[in-house]
């Protein structure tokens, strides 16, 4: 059915800024749903206009502009650039994975021109444009209702209490995010652990792969991130093609930090990180350590470099 000239003039039509594997798939996801957008990004292939001036000159005004860049320096200097094309009563929505100390430098920089900020954390990486976003934001509360329409298209359908919140004031999005992502290290670390102990007891456990999907129905540990260590298990049964190197982005840090500062315990978070600190060391200098000093009390054998 066409849409009537009142329906027309009420359509969203946001920037995006920056198109990578989220922003793209972000882009695709609001386009589907019936919300319009104009996305930049320095790869020509991908963006569907020249500079940041041309994506401010094809928004209606008041304008909103979604950024989706790498945390830190680029964000700030994103932010920076896109503050110079905007004009007051505009809207940014930081959607990155930025630290949630840094939202409030951000706001004040755009309140110096009149322009209104709002951070998000996104949740979902490559199959939120299938299965939609978990989306978690933090500003003024007019600012969250205007930005409903483009929350309700990339969050997954259902009821707007699942996959959208509304979590407070400016930082307050990033925060949950970060919370949720230390969350998330700590889950990730439990599950290689029990692959880890499983899979060296091929003389009791023969099928690793198989007890993982057994566990996706009807028991209490089933999750997502137990149903993609099941794919990735089937794709590589021993993860023979993967070095056991892992990274971390920043947000179990800053977990860890910000629990600090408040005398919050959070040990199964922290050993997460630390475990992920391990992983980058061929030889450990902590485990060489351990082993000497229970060939010292214990006299067990160690096995030479």
């Amino acid at each position: 059915m066409a849409k009537s000239a009142d329906q027309k003039s009420r359509t969203m039509h946001i920037g995006l800024v920056g198109l990578g594997k989220m922003g793209g798939n972000m882009r695709e996801r609001l386009r589907r749903a019936g919300v319009d957008v104009t996305g930049y990004d320095p790869n020509p292939e991908v963006t569907d206009v020249a500079d940041l001036a041309a994506l401010a000159a094809a928004l209606p005004t008041p304008r909103v502009v979604w950024i989706m860049v790498p945390s830190g320096a680029i964000t700030d200097q994103v932010i920076a650039d896109v503050a110079a094309v905007l004009e007051p009563g505009d809207l940014v929505i930081d959607g990155g994975n930025s630290r949630f100390t840094d939202d409030a430098v951000h706001a004040a920089q755009l309140a110096e021109k009149g322009i209104r900020f709002v951070d998000c954390g996104v949740s979902g990486g490559v199959w939120g444009l299938k299965n939609g976003y978990g989306l978690m934001a933090g500003g003024e509360a007019a600012d969250i209702r205007e930005l409903l329409p483009v929350f309700d298209a990339l969050r997954p359908e259902g009821p707007r209490a699942e996959g959208f919140v509304h979590a407070g004031p400016v930082g307050a999005g990033h925060y949950a995010k970060m919370v949720h992502n230390g969350i998330e290290y700590a889950l990730m670390q439990a599950w290689a652990e029990g692959f880890e102990l499983m899979d060296a007891r091929d003389d009791l456990i023969h099928d690793v792969p198989g007890v993982f999907k057994a566990w996706q129905r009807g028991t209490v540990v089933r999750s997502w991130l137990l149903e993609l260590l099941v794919t990735a298990l089937e794709e590589d049964p021993e993860f023979a093609d993967i070095e056991g190197y892992v990274e971390d982005s920043g947000e179990g840090r800053w977990t860890v930090h910000d629990a600090l500062d408040h005398a919050v315990p959070v040990p199964t978070i922290s050993a997460a990180i630390f475990a992920r600190f391990v992983s980058r060391q061929k030889d450990s200098p902590s485990m060489k350590a351990v082993a000497a000093l229970r060939k010292q009390f214990g006299g067990h054998a160690v096995r030479k470099a």
